[in-house]
């Protein structure tokens, strides 16, 4: 009876990890042609470094009957985007399943196109 009971936690513990290791992901675009906004006093050692990198985390809601929602980005100055970044949690998964897809998490990363000169 133990053992069951062993086998059992066990099983759960090893699909909530793996569940937690699916669940989070990242989707980086990135244009060709555009070159992002330097940011000379950057200390970033990752992929944006020397790049002026806007953070947003928020939570969005979906209306039940909507299909689509549109984010706007206001923050660019020339109105192009050069990178941008979507990742998705397991919070963010486990947000959407409980509200049924209403409400969702988004973390996103986006640089802006260089002004021109």
């Amino acid at each position: 009876m133990k053992a069951l009971r062993l086998g059992v936690i066990l099983t759960i513990v090893i699909l909530f990890i793996l569940i937690m290791f699916q669940s989070c992901y990242s989707v980086r675009m990135r244009t060709v042609n555009g070159v992002g906004t330097p940011d000379p006093v950057s200390d970033r050692m990752d992929y944006y470094r020397d790049l002026k990198v806007i953070e947003k985390d928020t939570v969005i809601t979906i209306g039940a009957v909507d299909k689509d929602f549109t984010y706007l980005i206001k923050d660019c100055p020339s109105g192009g985007l050069q990178t941008v970044e979507y990742r998705s949690t397991l919070w963010g998964v486990i947000l959407s399943g409980i509200t049924f897809g209403r409400k969702r998490q988004m973390k996103i990363k986006y640089v802006c196109t260089k002004p021109a000169n």
